[in-house]
């Protein structure tokens, strides 16, 4: 930090990881405390009192009850969660609001909870009182709001805010603008959004209030997870509807790039998979490819490499480009393996794949962590064809196990993967911009296809696929440079833009 002074944080999110996640918002909450404690920053979450973390709880003080506005009680508690390598979080402890059955946001049935906007904004609520002062112990300098669950932290800093206590400054951190927090107008007054805030540059989008557009209209900076994207959301492409009120918001707006956490995600000391190996012991990986051989079933004589691909299906994540390849991919001695759940319609695709080219393709509708690591420590090819991508870590994760990334450049793909092509081996020479992967521009099949013809001509030149694996395992992937980037943006926030409001 450049002011060189110890701060203290309150991060407010849904997710943290390793207790809940459904996708990288988890990763990135729960890589930031340790991250940024480097940096002279405390970093405390607070969260909403889900089954997963109160279950992960070894110690507990109360620190205050409050009552929200629209007759919410909740208990705000200061824990210690297990095997947990920050300090103190907050919890906040509503069990008729949280203690439910389901992800944090749906049902089992996958349908949403009917009372999401007393739940979330019961969280922001919490943000607001304990940036108030609610712990005397722990004094909040800044408040860093993650995704439209937390999105109305900033209006509430804003509005609602103890005379006695002087402003405290926001950020909100975009992971995904697709999912904007919508909910019927009808609760406006409900969650104590002011009819000041409901017009076109506030909370309202059409005709509805979206927690995450009242985030990006009242903090005092909004971040996402790249510098690409955070471009991209600019324009009608991937604006979600919002392109041209961020485009307002333009100066308040930037990108930082996540990082991974290089101590999980390290093939030369992973407990997950069956051999461990480094970039210098690459021929260990082998190892890696039997044994998931043997897991899934697959047959032992593939010609061509071993494709991965480990996501939510979903339609962002553009899934339906490998269900067309697949036959193309097969023809051409690859495997394919995939883990992951979501879309039923696409689960189905992938189990009809399965039952066409047996020992050729397996599909597991799960998310099984340890079969994560196994999965990338056993391919050649991670596939990542988002439509569009906040960041994406799945492909970092691939560099660092020698499993390259064939990408749709956009977002944060575009940001971490430098595509090989036939046509210029100059990239694998010391240029500005060395090729770590593949990649291709157009989202459609041809495009796709026209990538994986030009990926299995390096497949067939074993020592330039083995230094595009070395470069992409030697990257520096990890949480250091994210982490300096948001130390200096608070930094900012806190010292800077006071003095220059």
């Amino acid at each position: 930090m450049r002011s060189g002074r110890s701060i203290q944080v309150l991060q407010v999110s849904a997710e943290l990881f390793p207790w809940l996640k459904t996708g990288g918002l988890a990763d990135v909450t729960g890589a930031l405390p340790g991250a940024l404690s480097r940096y002279g920053v405390e970093l405390r979450p607070l969260l909403p009192g889900l089954p997963a973390f109160t279950r992960a709880v070894t110690e507990c003080r109360a620190v205050t009850a409050i009552q929200t506005p629209w007759g919410d009680d909740l208990q705000i508690k200061c824990v210690r969660f297990a095997s947990s390598d920050f300090g103190w979080a907050y919890l906040i402890v509503a069990p008729h609001l949280y203690e439910r059955d389901g992800s944090p946001y749906e049902t089992k049935d996958r349908q949403a909870f009917g009372d999401n906007h007393r739940r979330f904004a019961a969280l922001s609520w919490g943000a607001k009182a304990l940036a108030d002062g609610s712990d005397p112990t722990w004094q909040v300098s800044l408040v860093h709001a993650h995704d439209w669950h937390a999105g109305l932290t900033p209006l509430y800093l804003k509005f609602h805010h103890a005379l006695h206590v002087n402003p405290i400054p926001c950020l909100l951190t975009i992971h995904n603008l697709a999912y904007q927090g919508l909910f019927a107008p009808k609760h406006l007054h409900e969650l104590a959004i002011p009819e000041a805030c409901w017009h076109l540059d506030g909370v309202e989008f059409f005709g509805q209030i979206s927690m995450l557009k009242a985030g990006i209209a009242y903090a005092d900076r909004v971040n996402t997870v790249s510098p690409r994207y955070a471009r991209e959301i600019q324009d009608p492409a991937q604006g979600h509807g919002m392109h041209g009120f961020l485009r307002l918001h333009a100066a308040r707006l930037s990108g930082i790039l996540n990082g991974i956490d290089t101590q999980i995600w390290d093939p030369a000391h992973d407990p997950m998979i069956a051999k461990r190996y480094s970039s210098i012991s690459l021929i260990d990986k082998e190892e890696n490819v039997l044994a998931l051989t043997s897991i899934l079933g697959l047959d032992n004589d593939a010609r061509g490499p071993r494709c991965a691909v480990i996501s939510r299906l979903a339609e962002q994540k553009g899934l339906s480009l490998i269900v067309q390849a697949a036959p193309t991919m097969i023809r051409d001695g690859a495997q394919l393996v995939v883990l992951g759940n979501g879309d039923a319609a696409m689960e189905r695709q992938f189990e009809v794949l399965q039952g066409q080219y047996p020992g050729k393709v397996s599909f597991r509708s799960d998310f099984d962590e340890r079969l994560a690591h196994q999965m990338i420590a056993g391919s050649d090819l991670i596939l990542v064809p988002s439509r569009f991508e906040p960041c994406g870590l799945t492909q970092m994760y691939g560099m660092r196990y020698g499993c390259l990334p064939l990408v749709h450049l956009v977002g944060g793909l575009a940001d971490t993967v430098r595509p090989w092509r036939f046509a210029n081996e100059t990239a694998l020479i010391g240029t500005v911009n060395p090729a770590n992967g593949f990649g291709f521009d157009q989202h459609c099949i041809e495009s796709f296809v026209a990538c994986w013809q030009e990926m299995l001509q390096c497949w067939k030149m074993k020592p330039i696929w083995k230094r595009l694996q070395s470069r992409g395992m030697s990257l520096a992937l990890g949480w250091d440079v994210a982490a300096g980037n948001y130390a200096a943006l608070y930094d900012q926030m806190l010292f800077r833009d006071a003095r220059h409001p």
